[in-house]
Protein backbone atom coordinates (compact mmCIF):
# COMPACT_ATOMS: atom_id res chain seq x y z
CA UNK A 1 0.00 0.00 0.00
CA UNK A 2 1.55 3.38 -1.40
CA UNK A 3 2.18 6.20 1.36
CA UNK A 4 -1.38 8.84 2.20
CA UNK A 5 -0.94 11.67 0.20
CA UNK A 6 -3.17 13.72 3.01
CA UNK A 7 -3.90 12.54 6.27
CA UNK A 8 -5.67 14.12 8.84
CA UNK A 9 -6.81 12.89 12.77
CA UNK A 10 -8.85 14.34 14.88
CA UNK A 11 -11.47 16.08 12.10
CA UNK A 12 -15.18 16.30 13.32
CA UNK A 13 -17.35 15.13 10.49
CA UNK A 14 -20.48 16.76 10.35
CA UNK A 15 -23.47 15.37 7.60
CA UNK A 16 -26.11 18.13 7.99
CA UNK A 17 -27.92 18.51 10.80
CA UNK A 18 -25.82 16.05 12.88
CA UNK A 19 -22.30 15.00 13.42
CA UNK A 20 -20.95 12.10 12.19
CA UNK A 21 -17.44 12.46 14.86
CA UNK A 22 -15.32 14.60 16.61
CA UNK A 23 -12.31 13.11 16.18
CA UNK A 24 -12.50 10.89 12.99
CA UNK A 25 -10.08 10.88 9.92
CA UNK A 26 -9.58 12.33 6.77
CA UNK A 27 -7.64 9.86 4.35
CA UNK A 28 -6.17 10.56 0.61
CA UNK A 29 -4.37 7.53 -0.80
CA UNK A 30 -4.59 5.61 -3.84
CA UNK A 31 -6.90 7.89 -5.30
CA UNK A 32 -9.60 7.71 -3.28
CA UNK A 33 -10.74 10.09 -0.44
CA UNK A 34 -12.09 8.25 2.51
CA UNK A 35 -13.46 9.56 5.75
CA UNK A 36 -13.64 7.06 8.78
CA UNK A 37 -14.74 7.48 12.09
CA UNK A 38 -12.57 7.61 15.75
CA UNK A 39 -12.36 3.76 15.24
CA UNK A 40 -11.67 3.51 11.66
CA UNK A 41 -15.08 2.66 10.30
CA UNK A 42 -15.60 4.27 6.46
CA UNK A 43 -18.46 6.55 6.74
CA UNK A 44 -17.93 7.54 2.90
CA UNK A 45 -15.31 6.99 0.09
CA UNK A 46 -15.11 8.33 -3.20
CA UNK A 47 -12.41 8.76 -5.96
CA UNK A 48 -10.66 11.62 -6.15
CA UNK A 49 -12.16 12.83 -9.45
CA UNK A 50 -15.66 12.62 -7.89
CA UNK A 51 -15.39 14.47 -4.99
CA UNK A 52 -15.69 18.43 -5.02
CA UNK A 53 -14.37 20.36 -2.15
CA UNK A 54 -14.99 24.32 -0.99
CA UNK A 55 -14.25 26.76 1.76
CA UNK A 56 -17.63 27.50 3.16
CA UNK A 57 -18.02 31.20 3.88
CA UNK A 58 -20.50 30.61 7.94
CA UNK A 59 -17.50 28.23 9.09
CA UNK A 60 -13.89 29.32 10.42
CA UNK A 61 -10.81 29.19 8.52
CA UNK A 62 -9.94 25.59 9.92
CA UNK A 63 -13.04 24.58 7.49
CA UNK A 64 -13.72 22.64 4.38
CA UNK A 65 -16.98 21.27 2.64
CA UNK A 66 -16.23 18.42 0.37
CA UNK A 67 -19.31 16.61 -1.66
CA UNK A 68 -19.14 12.62 -2.00
CA UNK A 69 -21.30 10.96 -3.34
CA UNK A 70 -24.10 13.23 -3.73
CA UNK A 71 -23.43 14.09 -0.13
CA UNK A 72 -22.02 17.05 1.79
CA UNK A 73 -19.77 16.86 4.52
CA UNK A 74 -18.20 19.61 6.90
CA UNK A 75 -15.41 18.72 7.59
CA UNK A 76 -13.16 20.96 10.74
CA UNK A 77 -9.67 19.91 10.87
CA UNK A 78 -7.64 20.49 14.42
CA UNK A 79 -10.79 20.02 16.61
CA UNK A 80 -9.14 17.87 18.70
CA UNK A 81 -6.45 19.89 20.50
CA UNK A 82 -6.85 23.02 19.19
CA UNK A 83 -4.14 22.58 16.63
CA UNK A 84 -3.14 26.22 15.59
CA UNK A 85 -1.97 25.09 11.65
CA UNK A 86 -6.46 24.03 11.22
CA UNK A 87 -6.17 26.38 8.68
CA UNK A 88 -2.78 25.26 6.66
CA UNK A 89 -4.35 21.65 6.97
CA UNK A 90 -7.59 22.34 5.36
CA UNK A 91 -5.78 24.52 2.90
CA UNK A 92 -3.93 21.20 2.04
CA UNK A 93 -6.73 18.75 1.50
CA UNK A 94 -8.38 21.03 -0.88
CA UNK A 95 -5.47 21.62 -2.73
CA UNK A 96 -4.46 17.70 -2.61
CA UNK A 97 -7.81 16.87 -3.74
CA UNK A 98 -7.62 20.11 -6.51
CA UNK A 99 -5.03 18.37 -8.08
CA UNK A 100 -5.80 15.14 -8.22
CA UNK A 101 -9.15 15.83 -10.14
CA UNK A 102 -6.71 17.76 -12.64
CA UNK A 103 -4.59 15.57 -13.72
CA UNK A 104 -5.21 13.08 -16.47
CA UNK A 105 -4.56 9.83 -16.58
Amino acid sequence: MAEPEFSARGVRIERWPRSLTRAGQVLIQDGRLALLTSYGRVIDSAPLRAVRTAKPWFAGSGSAVATLNGIRYRLTMGQRGRRPDATALAGRFMDTVSRASHTKT
